[in-house]
């Protein structure tokens, strides 16, 4: 038994619905003669005749009828296949789940879902907002995709790689004294209220090993648990604050001053996912936008902020 390739059905269709060779050829963008050949070779080899000439006219024969049925049917199926990865393009009936740390989460990752948005429209985002200690269950139960995070994972079942990485700096309130410096040290905080983050978390860790490193004590005036936290209550005047400048990375941020950090101390990005799990095309797009959205806060608005300091 003759089989017929996918190249024949698609010239008998062009042939049934333009009713000519040089309409199919047409609709093709090929050559009639090569219509024409085509057409012969298909019948001879199947020894069915597809087509009745009729002044011209190419008709459907009666004894295809069964051909040409099972012809509509398999192009319904490549156009429903075609629906259906038009929607996946787009993003459409899916979605992205996936977390960040409170200093990415503030601004860089607004601008990098942004970007995943623009080039998947319909895609669904599920953002979560996760400390350190919740992202092992967040990530081993594959309840999103991966997270950015701002402290490495020491963790067998874990993957982390390092992303970005930027300075600490000072947050003052917008008519604060300690806005005519350029660069503040650590030691222009110790008579200031001064609000952090606990420094037994991994994040207030880094922070705390700063004063550490320059013989300075840390005494908190009060705690927040988030970043965004600690800049409102900068913003609202109630204390300086040492910060990761990613949290701080807009270039317009009316409410506080922030100023280099004269002390040596940085903060470090990861994208952590589960070992061996595969991430879908729409996790691994969002990561590069993040990465690229890191680069571009450390290269712009960080820049700026630290140009004062070298």
């Amino acid at each position: 038994m003759r089989e017929i390739t996918l190249r024949q059905i698609e010239v008998i269709r062009a042939v049934m619905l333009r009713g000519t060779i040089s309409g199919a050829a047409e609709h093709l963008g090929v050559s009639a003669p090569g219509i024409s050949r085509l057409i012969k070779h298909t019948e001879e080899s199947l020894g069915v005749r597809l087509f009745d000439r009729r002044a011209g006219l190419f008709v459907p024969s009666v004894e295809a009828d069964k051909v040409f049925d099972q012809i509509r049917e398999v192009y319904k199926g490549v156009e429903n296949l075609q629906t259906a990865l038009g929607s996946l393009q787009k993003g459409e009936d899916v979605q992205l789940a996936f977390a960040s740390a409170p200093s990415v989460a503030q601004f860089v990752a607004a601008r990098a879902i942004g970007r995943v948005r623009r080039h998947f429209p319909d895609l669904f985002i599920d953002l979560n907002i996760l400390k350190i200690e919740e992202t092992l269950d967040y990530l081993l139960l594959e309840r999103g995709e991966f997270v950015i995070m701002s402290s490495a994972i020491e963790n067998p079942g874990i993957e982390t790689e390092k992303i970005a990485e930027a300075d600490f700096v000072v947050i003052l309130p917008e008519d604060h004294p300690l806005g005519e410096k350029d660069v503040i040290s650590v030691h222009d905080l110790v008579d200031q209220p001064l609000i952090g983050v606990d420094p037994n978390d991994p994040y207030g860790r880094h922070i705390s090993k700063v004063f550490e490193n320059a013989g300075v004590p840390l005494r908190h005036s009060m705690r927040g648990r988030f970043s965004q936290t600690v800049v409102s209550l900068v913003r609202h005047g109630l204390g300086v604050a040492v910060i990761d400048a990613f949290s701080v990375s807009e270039k317009v941020l009316p409410g506080f001053q922030r100023r280099p950090l004269k002390e040596a101390g940085a903060i470090s990005i990861y994208a952590t996912t589960k070992k061996g799990r595969g991430l879908s095309s729409f996790a691994e797009y969002a990561i590069a936008q993040f990465r690229r959205e890191l680069s571009a806060a450390v290269d712009g608005p960080i820049a700026q902020i630290m140009q004062h300091k070298k």
